[in-house]
This record gives structure tokens, sequence and C-alpha cells, in this order.
């Protein structure tokens, strides 16, 4: 090529224009992938486990046994235990037994032994997080992502499908994983009888 001339222009391809737009897709969808796919795991499975809480159970020794009323030995406990909360009920189960309930944990205290018995949950922060997302808790605002989302998903199955030509694309090997990847839910709905 002369020095000077101008460079000649690169025709731009149709498949060339689906790897970009099926790459850059790919990158901006794998943030809301890893919460999508991580909360679904999680909620298919809710009979066996609570995805957004893990439960804890651990004991305190306050030292003897704890006397007076029963609202000024809760003071005492939580003050002890170093918890500000305030407690939505304090009641006796037993004649020895004081509970002292709070937001998703409760104080179970032996007034003659001053031990206490300390049982809650703690959210589980990532999968907690991503079900709220995933389960549309944020409402309006979250609605236009995920159906922003969607519309990426759908880019990206389309853009896959006709990225490759011959028979590594639609009309070979590819044409059949879109078959495969087809039949799965329609052959469940059979199978399964349906809504």
């Amino acid at each position: 090529m002369a020095e000077g001339a101008p460079e000649p222009r690169r025709r731009l391809s149709l498949r060339g224009l689906l790897r970009t737009v099926h790459r850059d897709a790919g990158n901006l969808a794998v943030g809301l992938t890893l919460v999508y796919a991580a909360s679904g795991l999680a909620v298919n499975h809710i009979a066996d486990w609570d995805p957004n809480f893990k439960s804890y159970q651990s004991t305190h020794e306050l030292g003897g046994p704890l006397e007076g009323e029963d609202q000024a030995v809760a003071e005492r406990v939580l003050q002890t235990l170093h918890i500000p909360a305030k407690p939505s009920d304090v009641y006796r189960a037993a004649p020895n037994q004081l509970e002292i309930t709070l937001d998703r944990r409760t104080l179970h205290v032996d007034t003659q032994t001053g031990k206490v018995l300390d049982e809650g949950e703690q959210p589980r922060f990532f999968l907690r997080l991503a079900n709220w997302l995933h389960l549309n808790r944020g409402k309006k605002a979250w609605t236009f992502v995920a159906d922003g989302y969607a519309v990426l998903l759908l880019l990206l199955a389309f853009s896959g499908m006709f990225m490759l030509p011959g028979r590594k694309g639609l009309i070979g090997r590819g044409g059949i994983f879109v078959l495969v990847g087809a039949a799965v839910p329609i052959a469940y709905v059979v199978l399964s009888g349906g809504p």
C-alpha cells in the first residue's frame, strides 16, 4: 500500500456484529446472572432450608440467681449481654424461666441459675439480598431492571444462535442444542400434566 493512501474500510458483517453484541451483552449480564442464579437455586430448595436466614444458638452464664420483677431482670440481662435492642415481649414461661423476645431473637433466661440460652436468626448476607431482588421486593423500580435483564437474555439467546455459520451453527450442531434446550421445558410440562 502506498504511503499516505487511505486505509481500506473494513466491511461490517452481520456475524461480526452479532459476536460484538453477544460479547457485550454477555459481559453486561454477568452480575445479574450471578444474583438470579444464586437466588434461583436457593429459593428452589426453600422446603429444605431458609435461604434468607441462618439459625444460631449460644449460651451465656450470668453467674447466679436473677431476682426482681420481670422487666428489671430483662433490662439487667440485656445490659449484661450488651444488647441495645428493646424487647417486644417479656414473660414467664415457667416459675424459673423468663423469656425475652426481640426481633428474630429470643433469650431464654433461667432466673435460678443465671444461665441464658440465646436463640435467633441471622441474615444470610448475599443470598438475602439476591432473593429480595429476584422476588422483586423492590417493586416498581426493580421491575425495569428485571425487564432489561430479560431483554438482555433474549438478545444473548438470539445472537448466540446466529453467530456461527455452517455445521457448528444453527443448521448443524447448534440447532441440535437449541432443540434439546427447548425440549426440556416442553417435556416437563407434558410429563408433569402441566398447570
